[in-house]
């Protein structure tokens, strides 16, 4: 049995989180999570709410409510609907933590001792109108490098810069928006990360399983050289900086930027799980000293995230010269777009994991955004296309199967397992089929390669809409009893086995199968012996069909939602 450790980037605290987000790291985390329980490998998936630095500020500002407050409630709030959308976390954390508080200024000692942390005196842009200085995503202009004009101080989203505010052309104040600015000195801690160039360089080259995505981020910038960077701002929600237990003097009313206190947090937070309840080690999970030499971790993550965890977190973990374990598998993904643009939280562009749960059920959404994955390429949304993939492959695919064989079994032979009969050689064609596709499928889940993992599903669901088409048994039964017996009890099991390999996908329709035939949820992921997996049902078994499980999408819904959401006319 493996041991994995499974993180996804951490959303923001300012408002519930849009399907970009889901689509592009906690949903695909969730969905290998998943898959791995069901293998029996200890599986530990830590999230958590990133909830410092400008964004939290500015939320809160925007909310009339303190920053402490606001963070509180938000965290309960995308707790819960993540919940509701079934993904599976051990914990889901807080960046706020006393003990990501404790680390991170752990982390700062370490590096600082280590010579890889120095104070400068650096130059910053200050608001004469707002009286203060503006760390980066308090300011906002043009990028030098491709002239978007709402670019952020730290980076910009239309070409993945990574900034400095004092980069950026036409600048202006986020809070009053006055450009009425100047540059001036203040003290700041800067990461030496030109002094780990060479070192990160070789981790990265140890790393070639890696998706090209990440590879190709992660060598842009050590290509185009490593700068030091600034891991302290002027503000006052954060981490504060201190020196041997005490405020470091010239920091008062300093926070250590949050890209320095974030990827932290996937350790305190693993620290939270481990202080909720006696007998848990979170050491065994983080530190090679205690075992975590044999665990394999693994990172899931947007693409604007990759630079920061190929770099900075990177720098932070190795120039501690401390026992961390560091990511084994980073799994990077491209953006899921609303109609062509980016959906958006700051700008309340596209659907909301919220609203989303409004209209259609979790598994909808789980579906169509893995079988969708942007894993290759940028990905848009339309809905249109999220209507064809539901009614295609959900309704017309798995729902028409669950929904004919048990309604025939409950018609023909009392709602229960039937005895009788022997497989046949359109069952031993069915087995051979059905082992080489689980063993596709198992293989595409282990390699996270999410796309393929949903088409090879989706093959097996297939498999058994044309193997019932074949067998019919609604004709055997005319003048074969027994053959309609096996043809049916093949086909049940068929169906128990779909409840157990789509349960990383769409987990509660997963369910409503299972329950239909009374077993335990979840199951054990099959073996690839398909003989044996579809004989696995004791005849006798009462079994009942589900209310119908999905329900299509028409046009009449589509044009309700354009006109609540936006769509087509953006395009």
């Amino acid at each position: 049995m493996a041991r994995i450790l499974i993180t996804s980037a951490l959303p923001y605290i300012n408002g519930i989180k849009h399907l970009g987000n889901l689509a592009g790291s906690m949903l695909p985390a969730d969905v290998y999570a998943r898959f791995q329980r069901a293998r029996g490998h200890e599986t530990l998936y830590i999230c958590a709410t990133d909830e410092h630095g400008t964004p939290a500020e500015l939320a809160a500002a925007a909310a009339g409510q303190d920053v402490e407050t606001y963070c509180a409630e938000q965290h309960i709030l995308q707790r819960d609907v993540a919940a509701a959308f079934g993904l599976s976390w051990d914990w889901f954390g807080r960046s706020s933590s006393p003990q990501n508080r404790k680390l991170t200024q752990h982390f700062a000692e370490v590096l600082e001792a280590n010579g890889l942390i120095e104070e400068r005196v650096d130059q910053m842009v200050y608001s004469i109108d707002d009286k203060r200085f503006l760390p980066d995503r308090y300011i906002e202009g043009t990028c030098p490098h491709c002239g978007f004009e709402k670019a952020r101080g730290d980076q910009c989203d239309n070409c993945g810069n990574l900034l400095d505010p004092t980069d950026l052309k036409n600048a202006y104040s986020v809070i009053s928006g006055s450009r009425n600015l100047e540059v001036r000195d203040t003290r700041h801690l800067y990461l030496l990360q030109t002094r780990m160039a060479d070192r990160i360089r070789t981790w990265v080259d140890g790393h070639g399983d890696w998706p090209v995505l990440a590879k190709s981020i992660a060598y842009k910038f050590l290509d185009e050289g490593l700068i030091d960077r600034g891991i302290t701002r002027d503000l006052a929600w954060g981490v504060p900086v201190v020196k041997d237990g005490a405020p470091r003097p010239g920091m008062e009313g300093k926070v250590f930027y949050v890209w320095f206190d974030a990827p932290i947090e996937y350790i305190a937070a693993t620290q939270e799980w481990a202080d909720a309840e006696e007998g848990r080690d979170w050491k065994r999970w983080w530190r090679t000293d205690a075992g975590a030499q044999d665990v394999r971790y693994v990172e899931f993550m947007g693409k604007d995230n990759v630079a920061f965890h190929t770099v900075s977190f990177p720098a932070t973990i190795l120039g501690s010269e401390e026992p961390w374990k560091s990511v084994d598998m980073l799994k990077a993904f491209n953006w899921l777009n609303w109609y062509g643009g980016k959906f958006s939280t700051s700008s309340k562009r596209g659907v909301f994991m919220d609203a989303a749960l409004e209209i259609l059920p979790p598994d909808f959404w789980r579906w169509y955004l893995t079988s969708n994955a942007p894993e290759s390429s940028d990905t848009a949304f339309t809905w249109e296309m999220f209507a064809s993939s539901v009614n295609r492959d959900l309704a017309d695919v798995l729902g028409n199967f669950i929904n004919r064989i048990l309604k025939f079994t409950e018609g023909k032979f009392d709602g229960v397992v039937p005895e009788g009969g022997e497989p046949g050689p359109l069952e031993e064609k069915l087995f051979a089929d059905v082992s080489a596709r689980l063993a596709d499928l198992a293989e595409q889940m282990d390699a996270i390669e999410v796309r393929k993992s949903a088409q090879a599903l989706r093959a097996l669901w297939v498999v058994g809409n044309e193997y019932l088409q074949e067998a019919a048994p609604w004709t055997a039964i005319k003048t074969d009893r027994d053959r309609a017996a096996v043809i049916v009890r093949t086909a049940l099991n068929l169906a128990a086995l779909y409840a157990r390999i789509s349960t990383p996908f769409i987990p509660f329709a997963a369910e409503k199968i299972a329950q239909a035939f009374s077993l335990e949820f979840p199951a054990a992921w099959p073996s690839n012996d398909a003989a044996v997996e579809l004989s696995s049902l004791p005849t006798g078994l009462s079994v009942r069909a589900p209310e119908v499980l999905f329900k299509k999408i028409d046009e009449e819904m589509i044009a309700e939602w354009t006109a609540r959401f936006g769509g087509a006319e953006e395009g």
